[in-house]
């Protein structure tokens, strides 16, 4: 029986076998419907780039609590042990303290320009204390009379002073600051520790102010008094007198 040829491919079928998206040899070509695909080496690492900025951006919105913040601060303080430089002995009795706040309104502007070009306006909240105190270590010689049966004594003080106001830093704060264009350029580029420094020497010298138009060192003086009359009658004396001098 006589075996069939195949048909001779003519340029006709070749042409409709490109039409058909086949190669010349009538075979569908392999992958046909794959060609806008990425590779899995160009895939892989754009699916973990995806995955990170998720996890990141749960971290910062704290979406996930038990995740760490990759973004937190930690402060570490690196500064050395305190120095002792000197040490000095003291015979003062402290009898009464205030408290006080005041507001510091300090304004610097230049002589020739506005305020919104060159100047600042600082409003500073501070707040302080100012001791008053009986100095027992300056009693002259014969300051204090003891009677023979020592059930009687005299004591002549020296008046209360007042010792030096000490800013409370912690509670002290900035409340508003107004600042000119050419200031505001200025603290960008470098900070100015002399004005928080200005502000907290004023604060300090108005509280000092403030307490010298109080009754501090009188009260100083009569809590003093109690104090030295409640001692000597514990050791036995029965009339305590305690005058003020100086």
């Amino acid at each position: 029986m006589a075996r069939r040829s195949a048909p001779e491919r003519t340029p006709e079928h070749d042409d409709e076998s490109e039409a058909d998206g086949r190669p010349p040899g009538g075979r569908p070509a392999r992958g046909g419907g794959g060609r806008g695909r990425l590779p899995w080496y160009f895939g892989l690492p754009v699916a973990l780039a995806a995955v990170l900025v998720l996890l990141l951006a749960a971290a910062r919105l704290d979406l996930l609590p038990g995740l760490p913040n990759p973004f937190a601060e930690r402060e570490v303080d690196r500064s050395g042990p305190a120095v002792l430089k000197s040490i000095q002995n003291m015979s003062r009795y402290t009898a009464a303290t205030g408290n006080f706040q005041v507001i510091v309104d300090l304004d610097q502007d230049a002589k020739f320009l506005p305020s919104q070009l060159l100047g600042k306006r600082t409003l500073y909240v501070a707040t302080g204390s100012v001791g008053a105190y009986v100095d027992l270590g300056a009693l002259p010689q014969g300051a204090v009379t003891v009677s023979a049966d020592r059930r009687t004594a005299a004591i002549a003080l020296p008046h209360a002073k007042l010792a030096d106001a000490a800013l409370d830093v912690r509670r002290s704060y900035v409340f508003s600051q107004q600042r000119g264009l050419f200031d505001r350029i200025g603290d960008f580029f470098s900070g100015n520790p002399g004005d928080q420094q200005r502000l907290e020497v004023l604060a300090t010298e108005k509280i000092q102010t403030a307490a010298r138009d109080t009754a501090l060192t009188a009260t100083a003086e009569t809590n003093t008094t109690a104090m030295l009359q409640g001692l000597l009658r514990s050791l036995g004396f029965t009339t305590v007198t305690v005058t003020t001098t100086g």
